[in-house]
């Protein structure tokens, strides 16, 4: 994820707004999102966010495991030293990973010829399995073996080099790609934090100016070591677009759902002096030339700002990404036996994966299943055939009591506040479930289920 500084004034900006009352989702929608981007960023909103998130980690119960089956936390569209705008390193990210427990990456190396980027890590370090990959033609593609050869053929030539033997792909940036084919696709993200960012230029033009405001900065700074999270999180929005087109297509064919956590480490915001009047304002992975230079007229409070620094002195560096933030943040939880290439591959094709958003609690051990607990009959990604004569139980369990969502076809049919949840299957469809949990007064999205495929 890459994002250009566009400032406007420079005037402040007020972060905090009355209290309102909390918003009852409306009968088969999701929640209302009750606080805007700035009103999250406040320290009051940062501070209650982050007691409930404390207080929903402390209270995690997982339920039993499933049989011969372990729930692997993995991390899709991860960018590690592949281009100019990446600020991070392989080893970096594997050090935040470990720090998170992330149990596997799979890379989207940006295409860089003629380096071939199945060359770059895999297998196991340290513990954590890495899967080679790279983001090309608006997709996220993971063969099994080199096809350097085919990068700059067609996406249709590419795709089939890249679906030999357990090779995958993934449509990426569903925002700018709603009405892409899904032929020869395993799936598509559900979500990008990307997305979120594109889409909230308030919240990025608010940071620039406090980062040039003697006291905005310093209560910036603070809230970014306090509450780095929470700060990361305050742009999500629920993946609306995302989610209809995955419904769209799950009608027609199992389409895989994964999280895209597009990590870079490249939202790392600094303030330059340039000399007693102005600044220069970027990111690290900007050249110092190509920076926005800001001056007194623009931000009244610069010159204090730059009082008693040199000229070309770094005053303020401001990280929002660090890997183990941005990991966390999103992640998809793959149901496989062992922590192994092929036994992730093959679990991921099959659909037996679930997206969640970590940082709110941990989510390991969610399941969604026909049959009896210990025992079903279909999990995530299955299709179960439906006959009259056996009636059979759809199940959600979550390691916390969550507002659940039960979706078939696209449309909510269900809904309630619950730990475990339970329908009786009496129509065929695609069904899935989301769990939602209550952060400082609104329902932020937990988990997306992957769907079991009802005929």
């Amino acid at each position: 994820m890459r994002l250009r500084l566009q400032v406007g004034a420079c005037g402040l900006l007020a972060a905090a707004a009355a209290w309102s009352q909390t918003q009852e989702p409306a009968p088969g929608e999701p929640p209302a999102r009750r606080w805007t981007t700035l009103e999250r960023l406040s320290a009051e909103r940062l501070a209650a966010a982050h007691a409930d998130v404390e207080r929903l980690r402390a209270a995690v119960q997982p339920p039993p495991s499933l049989p011969g089956i372990n729930d692997y936390r993995g991390v899709f569209h991860a960018h590690a030293g592949d281009s100019d705008h990446t600020g991070g390193t392989p080893e970096e990210l594997l050090r935040d990973a470990r720090r998170i427990g992330v149990d596997v990456v799979f890379l989207s190396d940006h295409y860089r010829p003629p380096r071939d980027f199945m060359d770059g890590w895999r297998g196991l370090h340290d513990g954590v399995l890495f899967i080679p990959g790279s983001e090309a033609h608006g997709l996220l593609i993971h063969p099994e073996e080199s096809v350097v050869e085919h990068m700059d053929a067609d996406a249709g030539t590419l795709l089939r080099q890249v679906n030999r033997g357990a090779g995958m792909a993934f449509l990426s940036h569903v925002e700018e790609r709603v009405d892409h084919p899904m032929d020869g696709l395993t799936g598509m993200e559900l979500y990008n934090r990307h997305a979120d960012a594109l889409d909230d230029g308030d919240s990025m033009r608010a940071v620039v100016s406090w980062i040039v405001d003697p006291d905005q900065s310093k209560a910036l700074a603070r809230a970014v070591e306090l509450y780095p999270e929470e700060v990361f999180g305050a742009q999500f929005d629920y993946p609306a677009l995302y989610l209809a087109k995955w419904d769209q297509e799950t009608a027609r064919r199992r389409i895989v759902g994964v999280n895209a956590n597009d990590c870079h480490h490249n939202q790392v915001f600094v303030v330059i002096k340039v000399d007693d009047d102005s600044v220069r304002v970027g990111t690290i992975v900007d050249d110092p030339d190509e920076m926005r230079v800001l001056t007194a007229t623009d931000a009244p409070g610069i010159p204090e700002l730059v009082r008693g620094h040199e000229p070309g002195t770094v005053i303020g560096r401001y990280d929002l990404d660090p890997y183990w933030v941005s990991m966390r943040n999103s992640t998809t939880h793959i149901l496989a036996p062992a922590l192994d290439e092929g036994s992730i591959r093959t679990a991921v094709a099959a659909g037996r994966v679930y997206v969640a958003h970590d940082w709110l609690a941990d989510p390991t051990g969610f399941q969604f299943f026909v049959g009896e607990p210990g025992a079903p009959t279909a999990i995530m990604g299955d299709e179960w055939t439906l006959e009259a004569d056996k009636p059979a139980e759809l199940k959600a369990l979550f390691p916390l009591p969550a507002y659940i969502r039960l979706i078939r076809n696209g449309e909510e049919i269900a809904a309630t506040e619950a730990r475990t949840f339970t329908h009786r299957l009496d129509q065929p469809g695609v069904y899935r479930v989301e769990g939602w949990l209550e952060v400082d007064g609104e329902w932020r999205t937990w988990i997306y289920s992957n769907p079991v495929y009802v005929r």
